[in-house]
């Protein structure tokens, strides 16, 4: 390439990434098949990070086999799920026709395809047709046909790029999941703007993803679908495995009993192994007695839906018609998300002990919600102030309700009364937060000093207005001295179990606190939030 003056190939690579990494979050939002195992587009765009980092690391100078084992060892190196294993290997399937070219022409671009979608499609047990594999052919058959019409490398890039949009357009009437859901492949299309990212660098002109791209004529539709099944296996799992004379076929096969949408790539001594099981323990403890494992990468399918449908639920309402009030708040846990929703607010940003949302990621939040009026509740000190700001930034009306906790916003949203002034209806939810008590459990990381006492890290703390006020070596037994320090007056005490403590074990939990405070309704919720099993509100 360089001979005619256009962009080397580490230049193209790295223009067909940034395209991609543009794109991504609209790759993200489209369907996934056959379930969600993580992000389509940043499983895609991790991939060519890592292809981009491992050339980057090259000498100055380095002839075209260099680049090549560089694409391809880095990108198994750094593929990141399903889609990202597959892109991999289509780089692979390029590189072994084109590290040994002399000069790079419309010829060898048609026969590097071809042996892409050879290597491609060995990659995967069970190809299936509406995928990035057809997306893939299409664009090879495509660039098949430039040969025989005499086409300039320019041209056949172009063609290919072309092919490869019409191609995703088509994935619906491939695919029924996709048709029934109105969307197009989610890998198929992240192919398509790689394709048209590199095209775009060697001709010398911007990217040009509008969403009707190519020759179809029909628009490629964005929009987050939630299709993961239950019965689904729970854990996306991924990994290198290292080893001498490794078995791929052996491997292979105990793969395909333990789990499904199985991929083992590499050869010799490195394989990628990605699959999705319900015990990934068992997985790796086997591949640790044929070798070494590496770059081990899990993910919990569940939680990634249910991330996904939040962000449903905020498209939903920025897509509605305008409403006067939309309420944006800051929590972690699952939970107490599930919980802030359900009492009316619209977006709720993840954050809050040691990860405090600037005003920009506030801002940002607002702005997907389709009401005239924004009300945040930032439920921790140290975010009231980035909330305050966000109305000198912003073109709609912004107020803070200044929660400090979860429970507080939970109050001041079931106050919240559509009927009267805003001013009012601000200060009527400031007052509803106020007679909230707070009290939150957690382990300290440092030994310090309290007013109560000596503390030694390990130790169970109780916390209340800011204040250490309990210390012990047991979560309940601080939760029940906290509780009775803040009950007072209090008629109902709710409480929010976090991620480490069981629905029995709270359970438990409550029964004893009946029997401690027999004047107060107790409550319980599973809040799955980090860091604090539990977390008390009086009312």
């Amino acid at each position: 390439m360089a001979k005619t003056n256009r962009p080397t190939f580490q230049t193209l690579l790295q223009a067909a990434s940034a395209a991609l990494k543009e794109r991504s979050e609209d790759v993200n939002k489209l369907n996934v098949f056959p379930v969600p195992d993580g992000d389509t587009g940043t499983n895609m765009s991790l991939t060519m990070d890592a292809v981009v980092g491992a050339v980057s690391e090259l000498p100055a100078g380095s002839d075209i086999a260099a680049v090549c084992h560089a694409v391809t060892h880095g990108s198994l190196m750094g593929a990141r799920g399903n889609s990202g294993v597959i892109l991999s290997q289509i780089l692979r399937g390029l590189c072994e026709e084109i590290d040994s070219a002399a000069e790079v022409d419309s010829a060898l671009v048609a026969r590097a395809m071809r042996r892409s979608v050879t290597v491609a499609f060995q990659a995967v047990r069970k190809p299936v047709e509406g995928t990035m594999l057809t997306v893939l052919r299409d664009s090879t058959e495509a660039a098949e046909s430039g040969i025989d019409e005499g086409l300039s490398l320019g041209e056949m890039l172009e063609r290919v790029t072309s092919a490869s949009f019409d191609s995703v357009k088509r994935t619906p009437e491939l695919l029924p999941v996709l048709k029934e859901n109105g969307v197009v492949d989610a890998g198929g299309f992240g192919l398509a703007i790689l394709a048209e990212g590199l095209v775009a660098a060697y001709e010398g002109h911007d990217v040009k993803i509008d969403l009707m791209a190519g020759t179809g004529g029909s628009e490629i539709m964005i929009e987050l679908v939630n299709d993961w099944d239950d019965d689904e296996y729970l854990y996306c799992t991924e990994f290198l495995l290292f080893g001498s004379d490794l078995s791929l076929e052996t491997i292979r096969s105990y793969v395909e009993g333990v789990g499904g949408s199985e991929l083992v790539v590499g050869e010799g001594d490195m394989l990628k192994i990605h699959l999705h099981t319900d015990d990934p323990g068992t997985v790796l403890t086997h591949m640790t007695s044929l070798g070494e494992v590496s770059e081990v990468h899990i993910n919990n399918m569940r939680r990634q839906t249910a991330d996904r449908t939040r962000e449903l639920t905020e498209v939903s309402a920025a897509s509605s018609a305008p409403k006067p009030v939309g309420f944006v708040t800051v929590a972690v846990g699952e939970g107490v998300h599930r919980i802030l929703h359900s009492l009316g607010a619209d977006v709720v940003v993840s954050g809050g002990q040691t990860m405090n949302p600037s005003t920009a990621e506030l801002l940002a939040a607002s702005e997907k919600i389709n009401a005239d009026s924004i009300v945040i509740l930032p439920n921790n000190r140290n975010i009231i102030m980035a909330a305050q700001q966000v109305n000198d930034v912003s073109d709609k009306r912004v107020s803070v309700v200044p929660t400090t906790s979860a429970p507080e916003a939970f109050a001041a949203l079931l106050a919240f009364d559509p009927g009267v002034d805003m001013d009012d209806a601000i200060a009527e939810m400031t007052e509803a937060a106020s007679c909230v008590r707070t009290g939150e459990v957690t382990t300290a990381v440092k030994d310090s000093v309290a007013k109560s006492g000596d503390i030694k890290a390990g130790q169970i703390i109780g916390i209340t207005d800011h204040e250490i006020e309990v210390i012990g070596d047991d979560v309940t037994d601080v939760t029940v001295r906290l509780a009775e320090l803040i009950v007072g007056d209090g008629e109902t005490l709710t409480l929010l179990g976090g991620e480490d403590i069981s629905t029995d074990e709270l359970e438990v939990l409550a029964g004893k606190l009946e029997k401690v405070l027999p004047d107060v309704e107790v409550e319980t919720h599973d809040g799955g939030q980090p860091l604090y099993p539990v977390i008390i509100a009086v009312e």
